[in-house]
């Protein structure tokens, strides 16, 4: 059986600004890619379904992190702009952000 790495619930703070470079956010994405392709062997090698399920909850939760992060990043580069941001961008992002949220409900 293989045993991969669970963050399930584990919500990680967006308050760096090194935490959404693209850099990391690939890399991420890469770990979560892993962390499926064992849950691909967990059902290949007939692992319990509780136990695929715990898997599957932290590759998206893994997933989730990443789109937070990229919507922190627009956040930040918005407010970064000398807190010159025009109504369109802000609606443009609350409504990214609005859009993500609604995808995990």
């Amino acid at each position: 059986m293989v045993v991969v790495a669970a963050a399930a619930q584990r919500v990680e703070p967006v308050a760096t600004t090194a935490s959404t470079s693209s850099a990391d956010l690939t890399a991420r994405l890469r770990r979560a890619e892993g962390q499926l392709r064992g849950v691909q062997r967990m059902l290949d090698e007939g692992a319990e379904a509780r136990q695929v399920l715990v898997q599957l909850a932290a590759v998206k939760a893994a997933v989730d992190q990443v789109g937070l992060r990229l919507i922190s990043r627009k956040l930040r580069a918005c407010v970064d702009d000398e807190g010159d941001i025009s109504a369109e961008d802000l609606d443009e992002v609350l409504a990214t952000f609005l859009r993500f949220a609604s995808l995990g409900s």
